[in-house]
């Protein structure tokens, strides 16, 4: 299979989430980046979302907060291609109860290959590249056998191939 290219717009989709201990940084953040912001659509998790929108005056698409669902509702719109990159102001210090909700989500971003920004300097690249007001072709990766469990060659570790190697199922 071959991956494809997908066209990312000049009005980005964005997904904006931070954890307790990161909210002021992400409000302070976004403050400073107000008019760039404006200019793209912006999703957040719950209570980062509706003090966004009271700090910014932006309209922002509020989800369930973090551990309700939120932060898989974002993983669930970068799936199918609704969220073009990932603003995640998280607290590494800090145990989170649904901490494998963060690691979903991260891994997510990974998997289908858009930005990710997790501290301040992160996303002052981000926002800051001449890509953020251009559009993008960014190769999303073709996860068809995966998907539809068609089956492959087992993975060998040493020596050559086998022409009796086994097959094995993906899902």
């Amino acid at each position: 299979m071959e991956d494809k290219l997908c066209v990312i717009k000049p009005r980005k989709r964005i997904a904006l989430v931070a954890h307790d201990n990161k909210k002021r940084d992400l409000l302070e953040w976004a403050a400073f980046n107000r008019d760039l912001l404006a200019r793209h659509e912006l999703y957040a998790t719950g209570t980062t979302g509706r003090q966004l929108a009271e700090e910014l005056d932006l309209e922002i698409t509020r989800l369930h907060t973090g551990p309700l669902g939120g932060d898989q509702q974002i993983g669930s719109k970068i799936a199918t291609g609704e969220i073009d990159f990932l603003i995640f102001f998280w607290d590494p210090l800090e145990p989170m109860p649904h901490d494998p909700d963060v690691k979903a989500l991260l891994r997510i971003a990974v998997v289908w290959d858009i930005p990710v920004a997790c501290n301040r300097a992160s996303a002052d690249f981000i926002i800051s590249s001449p890509l953020m007001s251009a559009e993008y072709q960014r190769l999303l990766p073709d996860y068809r056998e995966q998907i539809e469990g068609e089956r492959v060659a087992a993975p060998r570790l040493l020596g050559p191939p086998a022409a009796d190697q086994p097959e094995i199922d993906l899902l």
